[in-house]
């Protein structure tokens, strides 16, 4: 996994169903970008996850651009 999330997006077949989530939680990224998408800010993205911290959304939107433009991406999976 690259280095720019590594330790922050993990993939787990046992956590959501082997969705790529924020390390230690149950916070798929794709709920993340959803709620980007859908204009919240990162102020109020964190004050609905206080386990999050900005990091882990920077992480979050950079797998999601590493995925989309066709970078090797191979999560580690537990």
């Amino acid at each position: 996994m690259d280095e720019k999330y590594k330790g922050r997006i993990v993939v787990d077949k046992r956590i959501m169903v082997g969705k790529p989530v924020i390390k230690g939680t149950r916070i798929p990224v794709d709920a993340i970008v959803r709620r980007i998408a859908e204009g919240m800010t990162v102020k109020e993205i964190l004050e609905d996850y206080p386990n999050l911290t900005e990091g882990d959304i920077k992480a979050a939107l950079e797998y999601c651009a590493d995925v989309i433009s066709g970078e090797d991406v191979m999560p580690l999976i537990n």
